[in-house]
């Protein structure tokens, strides 16, 4: 039988490449206040989209580059 499948508590065990424990990691996540925490995890998730990362690149790249609009200009016929 292939017991492949890991269990939190193999988790929880093991330290990851960056020399930090799923312990430390989930103790440091319960400290945040909600809203921190949700932020924060929702940005981690975000973190590894490529599409949200290659959306922020073209964003920053317009912004450089000048293409962007005022509040005044995005929502000048909004009543």
């Amino acid at each position: 039988m292939n017991n492949s499948k890991t269990t939190v508590d193999d988790r929880k065990s093991k330290v990851l490449p960056v020399g930090i424990s799923f312990n430390q990691i989930v103790s440091a996540l319960m400290r945040l206040g909600e809203r921190k925490r949700e932020s924060f995890l929702e940005n981690l998730l975000a973190a590894t989209s490529p599409e949200y990362l290659k959306s922020i690149e073209e964003a920053r790249r317009d912004y450089k580059e000048g293409r962007v609009y005022t509040h005044e200009e995005v929502f000048k016929d909004i009543k």
